[in-house]
């Protein structure tokens, strides 16, 4: 499976804003964009943002939430193909999709620091749904599924679980899902996200102008 491989705090730095790949770390001094919040490759490291067009606008949106929930382009474009074809507004629905992913439910839940560790944690069987082992990180959730670490010691003394629950107090647990239960290790759905419930600065109606084109 292709996956983006190279260094992420730079990805931030090109989108001029944390993303918040890198969980705690991303909390600390030691923050890549907090110590060079400008372009990678701009030496001038000038403090106001050069002209952009609307394409360019509407490229960045994109290119921003592919790197936040690190799916690719050809993934991202099936994704904005289906929320197209739902009811609704396709932005909030391109959005609900990325949501309802279990790698960043895990995350999410607290179980993980970050949607990468969460993946991870999903490829590795460390994650199973309703009771049931699911190693699919872009497998969609529903309303009412339980989301727990599986009940084996490894999966439970995972260094990415102990992370995620020593920056739960970050706001990452937002109203429609349940936060890790420390005994159970397990969260629960329950309900769709709505658009108030990403708190993130996206603009996703630029999204959709680049891919109505």
């Amino acid at each position: 499976m292709a996956r983006y491989t190279d260094a992420v705090c730079k990805l931030c730095r090109r989108e001029e804003m944390k993303l918040f790949l890198k969980g705690e770390r991303c909390f600390t001094e030691k923050c890549a964009y907090e110590k060079r919040p400008f372009s990678p490759g701009d030496k001038s490291k000038r403090g106001g943002r050069r002209q952009v067009s609307n394409y360019g606008q509407q490229l960045r949106q994109k290119q921003k939430v592919k790197r936040i929930y690190g799916v690719l382009e050809r993934q991202f474009r099936n994704y904005f193909a289906r929320a197209d074809r739902m009811k609704g507004v396709t932005g909030e629905n391109l959005l609900r999709l990325l949501e309802m992913r279990l790698d960043n439910v895990v995350f999410r839940m607290g179980m993980a620091p970050s949607r990468k560790a969460a993946r991870q944690m999903v490829r590795h069987r460390h994650i199973a749904v309703n009771g049931r082992t699911v190693d699919i990180p872009s497998y969609q959730v529903r309303v009412g599924d339980e989301i727990a670490v599986r009940e084996r010691d490894r999966s439970r003394q995972s260094q990415y679980v102990a992370a995620g629950r020593a920056v739960k107090g970050l706001g990452t647990t937002p109203d429609w899902v349940t936060q890790m239960d420390a005994k159970t290790f397990a969260g629960r759905v329950m309900s769709e996200p709505r658009r108030d419930h990403v708190d993130l600065a996206i603009e996703e109606h630029l999204i959709v102008e680049l891919y109505s084109k």
